[in-house]
């Protein structure tokens, strides 16, 4: 629907810039000249970003986790602590 739309839009833009009278040449006459510039200009603007794709998204990267080491306790076969040993955590 959206390309229907754009193609519509830029099809009725140059109809009717076709469309516009045609002034005698003078040479003295460059304001219509400087306006009809801005105007084609405003206009291949207006078309070129309704033409143009959205930016593609921006997937940024997670931090990593958060890791340290702890002491943990070792146990024997009776439930005794006998020590302990290094373990790394993370969050």
């Amino acid at each position: 629907m959206k390309n229907i739309l754009t193609a519509t839009l830029a099809g009725f833009a140059l109809g009717v810039t076709s469309l516009t009278p045609m002034a005698p040449a003078h040479a003295d006459s460059t304001g219509a000249a400087v306006a009809a510039g801005i105007g084609g200009l405003a206009v291949g603007a207006i078309v070129g970003s309704a033409l143009s794709r959205p930016a593609p998204p921006v997937y940024v990267e997670a931090p990593p986790p958060r890791c340290w080491v702890e002491p943990r306790p070792v146990f024997d076969e009776y439930g005794e602590v006998i020590g302990s040993r290094p373990r790394r955590v993370c969050e």
